[in-house]
């Protein structure tokens, strides 16, 4: 491909990603409502998890907890727009890169 068509890749790449992710940003229900209890953030049920796995196994839950979150909702669409825009970057990185001259 040449520099000029991966340019066109990239900005309809971020066009439509950033679109999309707007589109769920505002479509995405806010978290206002009443919070809703959570067994697995009672100090009971954390001990219990530090005593069979440690402290790695309550870091490892909430990474877990956090890598759930990032697929639900608002946070949907920084994810989205995040990914858009890296991948538009790097079609825009692969086209400045094929539009260098090799020196002869």
């Amino acid at each position: 491909m040449t520099g000029r068509r991966l340019r066109l890749v990239a900005g309809g790449i971020l066009a439509i990603g950033l679109v999309s992710a707007m589109w769920i940003y505002l479509s995405a229900a806010s978290s206002t409502g009443a919070v809703e209890y959570d067994p697995e953030e009672s100090k009971q049920y954390l001990r219990a998890m530090e005593l069979y796995g440690g402290k790695a196994n309550l870091l490892a839950a909430e990474l877990r907890r956090w890598f759930d979150g990032l697929w639900h909702g608002r946070r949907l669409a920084y994810t989205v727009g995040c990914a858009t825009v890296l991948l538009a970057g790097a079609f825009w990185l692969g086209a400045a890169a094929s539009e260098v001259e090799e020196p002869r």
